[in-house]
């Protein structure tokens, strides 16, 4: 019976353990997103962004994936360009894990403090996927998506990728999970 009063707190820890993918978008209300059917990749742009060449290949296959999905064609004459740039910071989570029976003394007892801390890093990505109209070179669709960072095995890697542009593209065009 006892078990069942901790089940609550053993789930919230569960499931705020597990590592999601932020994700935001804006975009120009005065571009006409049903005119874009083609894109190609802003190799400027790319070249830009500071990962490697691997992660740049896995990020650009995710993203031809999913527009692909989305009914678009990779042109040479395309109406989007696609270009991307990374940003990579670490996060510091501190744990103070205490108990015991609080500070005070008196002639019979001597009360103590007893605890721990810890301190966890993590690596934690944010990437952004641009937009911009091949016909006047203005952004006109911007998805940026933040998440921990994989880097224990390449196919977890390469899942990790596939995961957060796949969340930031489900948000092109604007409007699409409205539907």
């Amino acid at each position: 019976m006892k078990a069942l009063k901790f089940l609550p707190l053993l789930l919230l820890f569960v499931f705020a353990s597990c590592s999601t993918v932020r994700v935001a978008t804006d975009f120009d209300k005065e571009a006409n997103f049903n005119q874009y059917s083609s894109y190609a990749f802003f190799k400027p742009g790319i070249d830009k962004a500071e990962i490697s060449d691997l992660d740049k290949k896995r990020i650009l296959r995710a993203i031809e994936e999913n527009l692909t999905i989305k009914g678009m064609s990779k042109s040479e004459t395309p109406d989007l360009l696609v270009s991307i740039f990374t940003k990579e910071r670490e996060r510091i989570d501190v744990y103070n894990n205490n108990f015991g029976y609080g500070w005070g003394w008196s002639p019979w007892y001597y009360g103590g403090y007893y605890g721990s801390s810890s301190v966890s890093r993590t690596a934690e990505g944010t990437l952004y996927i641009d937009l911009i109209d091949a016909k006047t070179n203005n952004l006109v669709w911007q998805g940026m998506g933040s998440a921990d960072l994989v880097t224990s095995s390449m196919e977890k890697k390469e899942e990790r990728i596939r995961e957060i542009v796949s969340k930031i593209l489900a948000a092109y065009p604007p409007g699409a999970l409205k539907k």
